[in-house]
């Protein structure tokens, strides 16, 4: 029989290995929706679904292995990166997807959620007031008026899976909508600086690095707080208070 596996569980979400199947539990059937039919609409390589019956979603293992590993190092070549990047190219330049995106839609809600995500840091003694001035102050040029494509939304690097150099597939789509397309490249860069150049190689595009440095500082920022509280480990080598330390 085949082994049950935790993937990742936390209060909002659980996946679950089960030999070649994974099983998603969400109580919140709207971020389902978005997954199922974000992964119909993507022009790139996305688990088959299996069967849903909610609140469980499941879908068939991809090939491969992940890119890498934020905190640990990146497996994939620099052709594999630069894979990688061709792909999410072919994701931005396709058709907006008919709903606007779960969260983050304009720089002015973002500059609201991240000041006040700011100051809860500083307040309850999460990070220093300086790591997070810092922080905020480069996290600034991320704060402009982006032409919105389809974005996945969480491009982590263990979100894209390789086999040798060929991108055989991205999982969990349920942050996907319309967004910026620079967040998707430094979510997948973020730890892994230094393999920008190769998945820029691929996307094919100039793209400007300040906004990249910017959306580092900005991922990090508002996530240190969420992954405390739903028991990961931010302060991890190479993890997000290593990235907004790298800042310094």
């Amino acid at each position: 029989m085949d082994e049950v596996k935790v993937v990742v569980a936390h209060s909002e979400r659980a996946t679950l290995r089960v030999g070649d199947v994974f099983l998603k539990v969400d109580a919140d059937q709207a971020r389902i929706d978005v997954e199922v039919e974000a992964m119909s609409l993507a022009p790139v390589p996305t688990p088959e679904v299996l069967w849903r019956k909610p609140p469980v979603l499941a879908i068939a293992a991809l090939p491969g292995t992940p890119l890498g590993r934020l905190g640990g190092p990146s497996t994939g070549s620099p052709t594999a990166w630069a894979a990688a990047g061709a792909a999410i190219r072919k994701l931005h330049d396709a058709p907006l997807p008919p709903w606007p995106g779960r969260r983050r839609r304009n720089p002015d809600e973002l500059a609201a959620e991240l000041d006040g995500e700011c100051e809860l840091l500083v307040a309850n003694g999460v990070l220093p007031a300086g790591l997070v001035t810092r922080n905020r102050r480069v996290a600034e040029a991320a704060l402009r008026p982006w032409t919105a494509v389809f974005t996945h939304g969480d491009l982590q690097i263990e979100h894209v899976f390789v086999d040798g150099d060929e991108v055989t597939g991205i999982i969990d789509w349920s942050e996907a909508g319309r967004g910026d397309a620079l967040f998707d490249l430094a979510t997948l860069t973020l730890g892994h600086e230094e393999h920008l150049g190769d998945l820029l190689a691929g996307y094919g595009t100039d793209v400007d690095l300040d906004v990249i440095r910017a959306w580092w500082s900005m991922r990090s920022l508002l996530g240190v707080r969420w992954l405390v509280e739903h028991g990961f480990d931010p302060f991890a080598p190479g993890c997000e208070v290593d990235v907004l330390r790298s800042r310094m």
